[in-house]
């Protein structure tokens, strides 16, 4: 795997006190969408206003954020996406007797954006880190979703037990399916979206949370695999 060379790295914000009634606040999601077998990730392109960016939006009234993350990842660059949990520091407790008390990799934003919308209204965006879907998840909702004149279907979550080395593996015969026609807006009609390096991504990214996003993702993504090889190593390591 690559690795991406050094840039200036934005630093999180002192914190702050506001309030927002529910009438001046607009919560959304992004999502950084890898493809691990490749080790690449999905940047989207503004065809007429010419700049790159990782899929983002509103989520929907009553929608979980990581989910509204995922369905705005499928709407505005045509693939489909679930969460990956990655290891990270974070400030969010364990559920009362949890059994995910010892889990390692989390599925938790990792970065959080306020901008203003207008004078008085609040934009709140949580960027996660997402992977394309295997194969036959990928076909699986496919054909359901044809079934249902095609609405979109939330897909199954990472598998537990599932390491990202086997992960990897489902995938070494295929390419991520890029659905066209996704957009639910005329604006959303204009985007583009590839399937990029790395570093090929953070540089059209640059100077932007985006491409800490990325940065971010993809460091934490390498770090899980070598957790995973020290918990689990082959007979030659």
């Amino acid at each position: 795997m690559t690795t991406s060379g050094p840039q200036s790295r934005p630093a999180s914000n002192l914190p702050i006190i506001a309030n927002f009634d529910s009438a001046h606040l607009t919560i959304g999601a992004g999502v950084a969408i890898f493809h691990l077998a490749t080790s690449r990730v999905v940047v989207c392109y503004h065809s007429t206003e010419k700049f790159w960016f990782l899929p983002k939006g509103r989520r929907d009234a009553g929608e979980n954020s990581g989910v509204g993350a995922e369905r705005e990842g499928f709407e505005e660059s045509g693939y489909r996406n679930r969460l990956l949990p990655i290891p990270m520091r974070h400030r969010q407790p364990q559920a009362y007797k949890s059994n995910a008390a010892t889990s390692t990799f989390y599925t938790e934003p990792v970065w959080t954006q306020l901008m203003p919308v207008t004078r008085s209204t609040q934009y709140v965006l949580f960027w996660y880190i997402a992977e394309t879907l295997p194969p036959d998840v990928e076909q699986a909702l496919s054909q359901k979703s044809n079934q249902e004149d095609g609405v979109y279907l939330v897909p199954p979550p990472f598998p537990k037990n599932l390491t990202l080395a086997a992960r990897i593996d489902m995938d070494k015969k295929s390419t991520p399916l890029r659905h066209e026609n996704t957009g639910v807006d005329e604006d959303e009609a204009l985007y583009e979206s590839y399937l990029l390096s790395i570093d090929e991504a953070q540089e059209k990214l640059r100077g932007t949370i985006m491409a800490d996003v990325v940065r971010i993702g993809w460091e934490a993504i390498q770090a899980r695999m070598e957790i995973e090889e020290s918990n689990n190593p082959t007979p030659n390591s």
